[in-house]
């Protein structure tokens, strides 16, 4: 289904909210301090436009600040497309934000240590991307191409990232070397935990599916005890092996919670059910109901 731009505006509340322009401020100054203390002095690379960014000013001698500007332009142009004009508002000022301190902020190395380098570079420059995105943009058009291309390659987003930072790497290793190379991989893969850490959080949201013949003590347990909003579905347990056609029918209980609460959870409700099924899911967001109720309390 094609987006609509009919109705499609820019919420400015959202652009000049505080705690957005301290996302995208203190996202972009971490992304300089990675990038001008750590990455660029030892060519070390990130995935995405940032990568892409510093090998092409290491090849060519290009201004990196002109090179996050041009990079990003049409990958803007997308979000906006597909996304909307607050989203395409907030990246071009954390790109903007981002260009103008790595051409104005100059210091010198923090650190010659390769893994030293890897490890607190990709931190740092993660740690400022998924700031940013809890501002509402982002520095790197990457994330904005995959949700682009994916609905019209029928590849996974994992496997789109892949194969652009793939690319960037192969012409890092022959370019500056293996070491250097693998190095950058180090980078990569930290600057993507600390980003996921800091969009989703510690209290990264789970679902937990439960089946147990005591589904009323279970239901009870969830809501009176632990305060939990649940959601029943019917369904029928068994089907087993060499027992086929024995079947009845059962509760899906469905209830969202934190990471942080798996194990306490698994272990009172097996003491009702030692015999209860439960398996997990993570989700990338979840709000309304009682999580909504909950976080209007804070």
């Amino acid at each position: 289904m094609k987006y609509s731009h009919k109705n499609d505006v820019v919420d400015w509340k959202a652009v000049f909210n505080l705690k957005n322009i301290s996302f995208i401020l203190s996202g972009t100054a971490l992304a300089v301090l990675a990038m001008k203390g750590f990455m660029i002095p030892n060519k070390f690379m990130d995935g995405g436009i940032t990568g892409i960014s510093i090998l092409l000013h290491e090849l060519f001698h290009i201004n990196i600040s002109i090179l996050i500007i041009v990079l990003n332009i049409s990958f803007i142009y997308l979000g906006y497309k597909r996304i909307g004009k607050t989203f395409a508002v907030q990246t071009t000022i954390a790109v903007f934000l981002l260009s103008i301190g790595l051409l104005f902020i100059d210091f010198p190395p923090i650190t010659s240590d390769k893994l030293l380098i890897a490890v607190f570079g990709g931190i740092f420059i993660g740690t400022g991307v998924g700031l940013v995105i809890r501002g509402g943009g982002v520095i790197d058009g990457a994330e904005v191409v995959v949700v682009f291309t994916g609905r019209r390659t029928g590849f996974s987003n994992t496997e789109i990232i892949m194969f652009f930072n793939t690319l960037i790497f192969i012409i890092a290793a022959l370019k500056f070397g293996v070491e250097t190379a693998m190095y950058s991989i180090i980078t990569y893969f930290t600057a993507t935990r600390a980003t996921n850490y800091v969009v989703d959080g510690i209290e990264e949201f789970t679902a937990m599916n439960i089946i147990s013949s005591n589904s009323e003590e279970v239901k009870s347990l969830l809501v009176n005890d632990l305060g939990k909003g649940i959601t029943v579905y019917k369904g029928e347990r068994g089907y087993l092996p060499g027992s086929f056609e024995i079947r009845t029918e059962s509760d899906i209980i469905v209830t969202i919670i934190t990471r942080l609460e798996i194990k306490q959870l698994q272990e009172a409700i097996l003491k009702i059910d030692p015999k209860a099924f439960i398996y997990v899911q993570s989700i990338k967001e979840a709000a309304g109901g009682i999580l909504k109720h909950k976080a209007h309390a804070k």
